[in-house]
């Protein structure tokens, strides 16, 4: 039985692909007032901003492409049961072959209703050849179609199955999001004690946690080439 992997994923994994950030320096919240287009309230005082801010970060994931790292965490679906956790909604985790992703802030690609946001029935994919939502654009239940994506305000539907894949790992991989921020930060704490942990950000992470934790101070793909060849010469069986 191959051993199970669960990658906790943040801002960091897509950085190289050119997806812009919302907290580093020239981030996207330099631009935008965070609660005017990431938060509920903000939609509903707005909607059409918050719709147009969607739609061009829809266009420019659309020119952007999964990196090394993202490659790399697909291809160790190989040797593992491999579950990505990711805090990003673009959807480069897919695009680089990885097959099981768990989105906890939603999905830039998806357009949902904006009076039952968490209903299947009204989540539908953005076509990439027409990616906008449009004023009018109506959901399955009448309402006006919004992003799908979880904004401050709104509860994280995908929470307890990240918290399930997570405590049923046996090894955890945090890339691109610190151990001080939240979930990932909640999240290492449904680990086993006897899973093995590490943690790839090229930036200085001060760990809080308790835990032995190996950390990878790279890039998402050079800390991924290194994880790799850690994972190959670790003395646990696969």
């Amino acid at each position: 039985m191959k051993k199970k992997l669960v990658f906790i994923t943040g801002a960091g994994m897509s950085a190289e692909s050119g997806i812009r950030t919302f907290r580093d320096s020239n981030g996207l919240w330099e631009e935008y007032p965070v609660m005017k287009v990431a938060s509920i309230q903000g939609y509903h005082e707005d909607p059409e901003l918050v719709i147009r801010f969607y739609n061009d970060r829809r266009r420019q994931l659309l020119e952007c492409e999964p990196n090394e790292g993202h490659r790399l965490v697909a291809a160790l679906e190989n040797d593992y049961d491999v579950t990505v956790v990711t805090q990003n909604v673009d959807n480069l985790h897919e695009r680089a072959g990885s097959t099981n992703v768990i989105h906890l802030h939603g999905e830039l690609m998806k357009a949902t209703s904006s009076d039952n946001p968490n209903d299947p029935n009204c989540i539908v994919e953005i076509p990439s050849d027409n990616p906008g939502i449009h004023i009018g654009d109506k959901a399955n239940d009448g309402s006006q179609l919004r992003p799908f994506i979880v904004w401050f305000g709104e509860a994280v539907p995908k929470i307890e199955p990240a918290i399930i894949e997570v405590s049923q790992a046996d090894i955890v991989v945090i890339i691109g999001t610190s151990l001080n921020v939240y979930p990932a930060a909640g999240l290492i704490n449904y680990a086993n004690n006897d899973a093995k942990m590490y943690l790839i950000d090229p930036k200085p992470v001060k760990t809080s946690s308790l835990r032995d934790i190996h950390v990878i101070q790279k890039g998402a793909s050079e800390g991924m080439k290194e994880l790799t060849e850690l994972l190959k010469t670790s003395n646990t069986p696969q």
